[in-house]
């Protein structure tokens, strides 16, 4: 068992790569990983198809994930939480779940421009194995609501190039 469990959290644009990571970091001992989009696309097949719609179905699991979460971490397991920490709203979230756990805590930032994103995300639409496929124009909207996080957030902020 671990003696302090770490709660990775990822913050990029639709494409960056967190998924990926988010596996790669899953994959140490005693590492539970919890995928929004997976958890998103069997509660709600069919029922996502906006931004105020994600918008609705995720504060929804939020609600429950983050107390489940953070029992997660004080039962001394590391979490990989893949959920986009990409805004300010969805940061405090996080934040509340590790001053509630009192567990240490990574940010991952990936860093890659909106070019390679969209070149990503038209490869994995064409592959056709992710649960949700984003048009260049929804990469847009989605990217609009973005925000980096700062040092005055607080984080450990771990950088990935893209």
């Amino acid at each position: 068992m671990f003696n302090s469990p770490t709660l990775h959290l990822v913050c990029g644009k639709i494409a960056a790569g967190k998924s990926t990571l988010c596996r790669q970091l899953a994959a140490a001992p005693a590492t539970v990983l919890l995928a929004e989009d997976d958890w998103l696309s069997g509660l709600y097949p069919g029922e996502i198809n906006s931004l105020d719609d994600y918008v609705r179905c995720s504060r929804r699991l939020r609600a429950l994930v983050g107390p489940h979460v953070t029992e997660l971490l004080r039962a001394g397991l590391g979490v990989v939480l893949d959920f986009p920490a990409n805004t300010l709203a969805s940061r405090r979230w996080m934040r509340s779940i590790i001053e509630e756990s009192g567990a240490g805590h990574r940010l991952h930032l990936i860093e890659l421009d909106d070019a390679s994103c969209k070149a990503r995300l038209r490869r994995r639409n064409a592959a056709g194995g992710h649960a949700y496929q984003a048009s260049d124009a929804e990469f847009d909207l989605f990217t609009r609501y973005y925000v980096p996080p700062g040092v005055e957030e607080g984080f450990e902020i771990i950088m990935h190039p893209g």
